[in-house]
């Protein structure tokens, strides 16, 4: 029987080794895979490559991680906003790197790697410091910049609700770059509301097939039985 489910959040991130490469989902607070971070930094792995949209929040999540040493370099489109105070100290300090990416880049580059593309060229960034040693061309009388795919080991994602087989629903923007990660990453560990019977999620609602995942843990049942997402009471049993 195929199920990729595991009973706890150790197990959905055992095997997370130092130096790895992992694609953290979440735009902001949203869709931050908040336990599966917390069980990372207690698992222990460190010098991580971080790839995120933002470069944590508050003390908590990616924050926490941070605090705790574990991240040796962040990929992000924002790494500065009104809480980010963890990572702004340890930058300040010199205690992690920072790689800046324009954040249609970020999920194009992520989106290039599930697609098998090669690199592709885009406008955003010609004419600025993120363009230093990238290969440029004009096409059609405009500057383009050559941007190649971002690959991870891992992906951490949020999602709404699985079944055994790992089709992933998502709840509203809680899915912002769940899917293209999901994609993109050698192993794909998805944490979620709830874990459901075969046929028990809409086919028209599942946005990540289970092909690109590998684990995943229920963190928190509830019954979610609106917005289209199951088709019947008989989902939450």
């Amino acid at each position: 029987m195929i199920s990729k489910t595991v009973d706890h959040l150790a197990d959905a991130v055992a095997g997370i080794e130092d130096g790895a490469t992992v694609m953290v989902g979440g735009f902001g607070l949203a869709g931050h895979p908040v336990a599966l971070i917390d069980a990372l930094r207690e698992q222990g792995a460190s010098e991580l490559t971080i790839v995120s949209n933002n470069a944590g929040n508050g003390d908590t999540g990616l924050a926490a991680l941070l605090k705790a040493g574990r991240v040796k370099k962040v990929i992000c489109s924002f790494p500065r906003q009104v809480d980010s105070w963890v990572f702004d100290e340890l930058y300040r300090a010199g205690a992690v790197q920072l790689e800046i990416v324009p954040q249609g880049n970020l999920a194009e580059r992520i989106r290039a790697a599930g697609a098998g593309i090669g690199a592709f060229y885009t406008p955003t960034g010609v004419g600025t410091l993120i363009a230093e040693g990238k290969e440029q061309r004009t096409i059609d009388g405009r500057d383009f910049l050559l941007e190649y795919p971002l690959h991870a080991d891992y992906a951490l994602v949020s999602a709404l609700a699985a079944d055994r087989w790992g089709n992933l629903v998502y709840r509203k923007t809680g899915r912002n770059f769940g899917p293209i990660m999901a994609a993109a990453a050698r192993t794909t560990i998805v944490q979620v509301d709830q874990v459901v019977p075969l046929g028990a999620l809409d086919p028209e609602a599942v946005v990540t097939p289970g092909i690109f995942v590998d684990r995943v843990v229920a963190v928190g049942e509830r019954p979610w039985l609106h917005d289209g997402v199951f088709v019947g009471a008989e989902a939450a049993s």
